[in-house]
């Protein structure tokens, strides 16, 4: 092979090598920036979850919602402001009860299975009728919704009768279905509709059923909610009666036997 033959090949192979090493480079350059677009595209998926995360957690619940809500389906047998004066009893009782309870209450569940059926007997008999307020102040101080899904059922009650209302509250509070404080059981609406079916005149009632289960007296529950919340009360059981607390006397205690609330209620009605 001559010698310029031998430097031909050199130079070719010289060139082919700077080909192969630009091709390389070129590559490099490429692989490099498909890492760096992944990674972007990586980075903002994790702040697109991260976004969304934070909507997410700073939209309001349903019962927030429900709560700012401006039109409210208000339960028959209601009056008042956003249906929330729910008074039960004959026209012709000339006193009233004042009656605030919280559905998660344990004290209250104690007063209902103790002096309930008293109550009752007193509002059929005309002695006086029952203004009812409804708490849902529990769900805070133990956490959970069961106190507002209650009060919500209670007005899917209502608006089948002031009679199922009654019976309905007595069931919920009664030793059978009541469950403990911490305890959230009336957060689930299938619980609620099955205590319903203790009651007649809610038992396979559709539309009890489809009130509960739609939410459709939520908003009214959180108006009744706020309703408690304005006029000052600060636990419950409370009983008033002409805006005065009924207790036991010589004490701010609630009566929590049949004869502590008999020898009350008397009072009460003469004052």
């Amino acid at each position: 092979m001559s010698a310029r033959n031998s430097q031909a090949s050199k130079a070719a192979a010289r060139e082919r090598l700077r080909q192969e090493r630009e091709r390389q480079v070129k590559k490099d350059r490429v692989r490099r920036q498909l890492v760096v677009a992944g990674s972007a595209v990586a980075v903002l998926a994790v702040a697109g979850g991260v976004g969304y995360a934070v909507v997410q957690a700073n939209k309001p619940s349903e019962w927030e919602t429900a709560a700012k809500a401006t039109s409210v389906a208000t339960p028959k047998n209601t009056s008042g402001a956003n249906g929330t004066t729910v008074v039960v009893g004959k026209a012709s009782a000339k006193k009233t009860l004042e009656l605030y309870e919280d559905s998660r209450c344990p004290v209250c569940a104690t007063f209902e299975q103790s002096v309930g059926s008293t109550v009752e007997k007193d509002v059929e008999e005309g002695k006086y009728k029952i203004r009812y307020v409804g708490a849902t102040f529990i769900d805070d101080v133990a956490t959970g919704e069961g106190s507002k899904n209650a009060l919500s059922a209670l007005g899917a009650a209502l608006d089948v009768s002031p009679e199922a209302f009654l019976t309905y509250k007595s069931a919920l509070y009664s030793t059978k279905f009541h469950p403990e404080e911490n305890d959230d059981k009336f957060a689930k609406d299938s619980y609620l509709i099955e205590v319903a079916e203790s009651v007649p005149a809610l038992k396979g009632n559709a539309a009890f059923k489809k009130n509960v289960e739609e939410g459709t007296f939520d908003a009214w529950a959180m108006k009744m909610s706020k309703a408690f919340d304005d006029s000052g009360v600060k636990g419950t059981p409370t009983l008033k009666m002409d805006g005065k607390p009924v207790t036991v006397q010589g004490s701010d205690n609630p009566p929590m036997t049949s004869d502590e609330f008999t020898t009350a209620i008397t009072a009460a009605l003469k004052g």
